[in-house]
């Protein structure tokens, strides 16, 4: 066996992605993720080879809009709690800095050696589906309508599907109850 077949079997480098710049997500502890993108960026900052091989940490988030007493209010949040997405070239050193940073407790993959990403899930992670509204509202509960040609009604939820931003309620229509969509920022949970 070659010196140079040994050092690769006991390298922590995915041999498909060595020397190669890739996509990989961090496990952290929860709440760290700012701390560690902010401690990995000084970090790299602080060092000329880690700028070689360290392009770009993200925790990835994404702008939601509650709905509170019939109010929209915009704020943002983690859209995967926990983790951190860093854009490096894989070595040693790399891995060392990144593993060995305060917060994180190891790289996503089998037995943390970390795996990196295909395009499709970089892109659905930095560009994720956004959720236009959360709300407190659901299935069954009691909603009324803020705006529009059921304005006033007071109605029962049958599916709310924040992705999409409706819900869909069951209004009674000659005699007979028919499923509606409307969208959440035209109801509001009604006084119980």
């Amino acid at each position: 066996m070659s010196d140079n077949t040994t050092r690769q079997q006991e390298s922590l480098v995915p041999p498909e992605a060595e020397h190669k710049l890739c996509w990989y997500v961090v496990h952290t502890y929860s709440g760290y993720e700012n701390k560690v993108m902010d401690t990995l960026k000084k970090s790299v900052e602080n060092s000329e080879k880690m700028q070689k091989l360290i392009f770009e940490i993200v925790v990835p988030e994404e702008e939601v809009i509650e709905i509170k007493k019939g109010k929209r209010i915009k704020s943002r949040r983690k859209v995967f709690p926990g983790y951190v997405m860093v854009h490096m070239i894989w070595t040693t050193e790399s891995w060392y800095l990144v593993r060995n940073t305060r917060g994180v407790t190891g790289f996503v993959g089998p037995e943390s050696k970390p795996v990196p990403l295909s395009d499709e899930e970089v892109e659905r992670m930095l560009n994720p589906v956004p959720v236009s509204a959360k709300t407190d509202i659901a299935i069954g509960s009691q909603v009324r309508v803020l705006s529009g040609t059921l304005e006033n009604f007071v109605l029962t939820v049958e599916d709310v599907d924040a992705m999409m931003g409706t819900v869909k309620v069951r209004v009674p229509m000659l005699g007979r109850e028919q499923s509606v969509d409307l969208p959440l920022d035209q109801v509001e949970k009604a006084d119980d």
